[in-house]
């Protein structure tokens, strides 16, 4: 069952077009990757669903209802997530702090909960508390806490973007170069917590120039290339592809 369709998805820039009527379904309970040349029309997507850019044609469902053109606190609202390739917490904050800031239905966002303190704002802190303690751990970050998150490294800040997407309880997380700069040790602890995550329920559709992720964490992948999708399938069946070696590779052949 496809928790995400995207059909006929269109956007131009000054009359440049980043896509070129891109279709797309990523079915539930898969870790689906998104690959492709510098300029493919990868992270245009991701703005275009998530909301941040609307597309100029198309339609984005998501767990069948049509989002198309939805403001991006509204898509998350539903249940989809996203993650930005440079780290989008507020750097002199602890990881603690920037975690309760993405807990959904925060009572600090209503001017007269913050200030009467309520005690069902005050119980719904208290929740959003123990969901940032209880990610912080499953993503091995209590130890840091109280850190602020600028003194984090470019891994844990990688881990931190996760658990704030976590935060907003989604059915489906977009994660964007979600080990682009890690290390080796942390790039392997990332892909088994979205294994994890996967396993208990959660959909993730990512952008990786990391092949070896790729082809360790997902199936399906999907290749864009100039705005369009030209290839689906395993790693194996996209890597062989002589349509994908030509566009995104100068047909050498990949090696899984």
């Amino acid at each position: 069952m496809s928790l995400l369709e995207v059909r006929g998805l269109t956007r131009s820039f000054y009359g440049v077009e980043a896509l070129r009527g891109v279709d797309l379904d990523v079915r539930e309970r898969t870790i689906t990757g998104v690959i492709g040349p510098n300029g493919a029309g990868k992270t245009t997507l991701f703005n275009c669903v998530s909301g941040l850019v609307p597309p100029d044609t198309g339609s984005v469902v998501f767990a069948g209802r049509d989002i198309t053109g939805w403001t991006p606190d509204r898509v998350t609202q539903s249940g989809l997530v996203r993650s930005f390739q440079v780290a989008r917490g507020l750097p002199q904050l602890s990881v603690l702090e920037n975690l309760l800031l993405y807990g959904d239905r925060q009572p600090g966002e209503s001017l007269s909960l913050a200030l009467l303190r309520t005690p069902s704002a005050m119980r719904r802190e208290e929740e959003v508390r123990r969901r940032a303690l209880a990610i912080a751990a499953r993503l091995n970050l209590t130890r840091l806490l109280n850190n602020a998150a600028a003194e984090l490294s470019g891994g844990q800040k990688k881990l931190l973007e996760i658990g704030r997407a976590l935060m907003a309880n989604p059915k489906l997380i977009l994660l964007d170069e979600p080990v682009a700069g890690v290390n080796p040790t942390l790039t392997n602890e990332i892909g088994a917590h979205l294994r994890r995550l996967v396993a208990e329920g959660m959909t993730v559709l990512l952008i990786e120039h990391h092949m070896d992720t790729i082809a360790r964490l997902c199936d399906p992948v999907i290749v864009l290339a100039e705005g369009r999708r030209i290839a689906e399938g395993s790693f194996a069946q996209v890597a062989a592809d002589e349509q994908v070696q030509a566009a995104y590779m100068g047909r050498r052949r990949w090696a899984s």
